[in-house]
């Protein structure tokens, strides 16, 4: 009997037959169930979940479609405790059902610091170091003290705070800052563009503090910029230390503030241009 005898029995074949039909059967098995497994085809968009709180996102069902997973949170005294203040996927992202959607929240207790000591340091030096604290500041008052731009007190609520006090982040701090011998003007810096805080950081480093503030086309501070200022900023227009700055506000969604800001500064570049030659002509 030769080695290649089994090729022409008839029981070979149909057994090689039923092998690859279980191959076929298994492979297709293995792809049908791979698909279920991985919910292949079946996507959901990532909605915006920014200032809804966990109780609601339940209540509109959304644990049914994705994983909620908290793995954060952050005090804003803006917002509601417990509402959600970011999210990956981001909002729109196409995402199969079950997916982790991880979210940070609001905290329900606001997170505190310790009050630094900013007596004697300059007023940019105590500004920093607010910042890098979480604290802002509510306005500057200039007082009588040699030292001009020298932090002399701090306060909040209308109450001196001492060095080393358990403070909560984002607590707006008035500081008492020196107006030196003598009096010294100094001019409006340019805000147009900026955003609210991003304004409100230039005027208090200018030495500075912010006066009433309008908006005309809208109250969403994210998207609120600065429009125009009174004082208006050119070279000319020299205000006292610590005086303030009235601020109008409009939308960036409804205005072209790109082209508008390059307007504001050629026009300022040209009145410093005349000044210049005024004061050359006068010489």
């Amino acid at each position: 009997m030769g080695f290649f005898y089994f090729l022409g029995q008839k029981k070979f074949y149909i057994h090689l037959l039923i092998a690859i039909v279980l191959a076929v059967a298994v492979f297709w098995l293995a792809i049908v169930s791979l698909d279920v497994f991985t919910r292949h085809g079946q996507v959901y968009k990532v909605p915006d979940m920014d200032g809804l709180t966990l109780a609601q996102l339940h209540e509109q069902h959304y644990d049914d479609f994705f994983d909620l997973v908290v793995i954060d949170s952050a005090y804003d005294r803006k917002r509601e405790k417990g509402s959600v203040i970011m999210q990956h996927p981001l909002p729109g992202s196409n995402v199969k059902k079950g997916r982790h959607i991880y979210l940070t929240i609001v905290s329900e207790m606001p997170e505190t610091v310790i009050m630094p000591d900013l007596k004697n340091l300059s007023l940019r030096q105590a500004l920093v170091n607010l910042e890098s604290l979480g604290l802002s500041v509510d306005s500057l008052e200039y007082v009588k003290y040699f030292a001009r731009n020298a932090v002399v007190g701090q306060m909040v609520d209308g109450e001196p705070i001492e060095p080393g006090t358990e403070i909560v982040i984002g607590t707006p701090v008035h500081l008492l800052v020196g107006k030196g011998d003598y009096t010294v003007m100094i001019p409006v810096p340019v805000l147009m563009g900026k955003k609210t805080d991003a304004a409100h950081r230039a005027l208090h480093y200018a030495y500075l503090n912010v006066g009433r503030e309008h908006f005309l086309d809208t109250h969403d501070t994210a998207h609120a910029r600065v429009y125009k200022t009174n004082p208006e900023p050119l070279q000319d227009n020299m205000i006292n230390l610590g005086d303030k700055v009235e601020i109008w506000y409009r939308s960036d969604e409804n205005f072209d503030f790109d082209n508008y800001v390059k307007q504001v500064l050629r026009d300022s570049l040209s009145v410093d241009s005349l000044i210049m030659n005024n004061i050359i002509r006068n010489k």
